[in-house]
């Protein structure tokens, strides 16, 4: 029997890979004969990196860069094994994990650190191919750090540099593309994620994103307010209208930096993933794919990971479960996207915290449980 896994990263508690094996090593109780292919996967967000690079053979390059805030880090960025391209991700340098949580502030903080990983893969002369993932990320700037690092110009009224962060767009009043790197439409420029919101309003980058990057109600007004005067001044500058095009909003507004001033191609991260790493030649001829993420419900259908890889399994005619660390609002829905079947980690009652910290032995012991389940064969009568 040959078993496919390929979770995605339960946020917070495991990474991709660790929940892969995690699940492993409670099929293997049931099944300790199986042929396992362990596939983790991701969707543009953190870990997608270090998961293409371990799919394809590649490298990790570390880099000094600026975080969220401005100060030195250590991030990285990825090589794959075909030699020529290149992956980086936004949550290596501007991710939310860079931050404490009394630190996170949109106001203020800044995707200058991407620009300067971008610049550095960008030097490598074989790279033709440049992936970007956007999730994850701290920041509500419209990209305008990213741009910045990248030799654009963003303007005040005086001519001045304006002020980092996402309530820094309100002093904008002149943008300067003329020192964009030109390297930037030398490359093959893919855009990963799974994002579709635009820039501004109701469904836009500030209002969705904002409070979980720590904005209130009335700084979500002042962020969408400086993204709408952005906007003005980008069509202004490239002739293009993108702010309400899907995608714009990924990322505190990246996603419209990408579309407004490159020609990059929009990809969804997990699809990408599967592409990239040979998912249906690998799990040609499986019985069995078990999926998995940290929480299950309607966002999961758009596009998200687990049903990229459900719907490919659907094509192989392998069934797909999915173990989730909670089933949440419209979960339902994913029966309709050829999950066929569910578990929650939880066996009763269970605050955040300890499930969290206890997510490793919860994922081994409900893949046991999922393993015995579906052992089971009902004689009739």
């Amino acid at each position: 029997m040959k078993i496919v896994i390929a979770p995605d990263s339960f946020k917070g508690s495991l990474s991709a890979p660790e929940a892969a094996e995690a699940i492993r090593r409670g099929l293997a109780q049931v099944w300790p004969e199986a042929d396992y292919c362990l596939f983790p996967v991701a969707d543009g967000g953190e870990g997608t990196v270090e998961i293409l690079v371990d799919l394809s053979g590649g490298d990790l390059r570390p880099e000094k860069v600026q975080d969220p805030l401005g100060r030195t880090v250590e991030a990285f960025w990825g090589l794959l094994g075909d030699g020529r391209t290149a992956v980086v991700e936004t949550a290596a340098a501007a991710g939310l994990t860079r931050l404490e949580n009394a630190e996170r502030d949109p106001a203020v903080t800044s995707t200058f650190g991407l620009g300067q990983l971008i610049k550095k893969a960008l030097a490598r002369p074989a790279v033709e191919r440049l992936l970007i993932g956007l999730g994850g990320s701290a920041t509500n700037d419209g990209g305008v750090g990213m741009l910045s690092a990248l030799g654009a110009r963003f303007l005040d009224s005086s001519g001045r540099p304006i002020p980092p962060g996402g309530l820094g767009l309100l002093e904008l009043a002149e943008i300067d593309l003329s020192g964009l790197d030109p390297r930037l439409k030398e490359v093959s420029l893919i855009v990963v994620g799974d994002v579709q919101n635009s820039l501004t309003g109701p469904e836009g980058a500030s209002a969705v994103f904002g409070p979980q990057k720590g904005a209130g109600p009335d700084l979500v007004r002042r962020l969408d307010e400086a993204l709408s005067h952005y906007a003005r001044l980008a069509t202004r500058a490239t002739g293009r209208q993108a702010a309400a095009r899907p995608g714009a909003g990924a990322a505190g507004g990246l996603g419209a930096a990408f579309l407004f001033f490159t020609e990059a191609e929009f990809r969804p991260g997990g699809q990408l993933v599967l592409e990239e790493g040979a998912f249906r030649q690998k799990a040609a001829g499986a019985d069995l794919i078990v999926t998995g993420e940290g929480q299950s419900d309607y966002q999961t259908a758009c596009g998200k990971a687990p049903v990229g890889v459900a719907a490919l399994g659907h094509e192989l005619g392998i069934p797909t479960v999915l173990l989730s660390g909670a089933l949440g609002q419209g979960y339902q829905d994913l029966y309709r996207h050829h999950i066929a079947g569910m578990m929650s980690l939880a066996p009763g009652p269970l605050d955040l915290d300890r499930a969290m910290a206890e997510a490793p032995q919860l994922l081994e012991e409900a893949a046991v449980r999922l393993a015995r389940l579906l052992s089971i064969q009902i004689k009739h009568k």
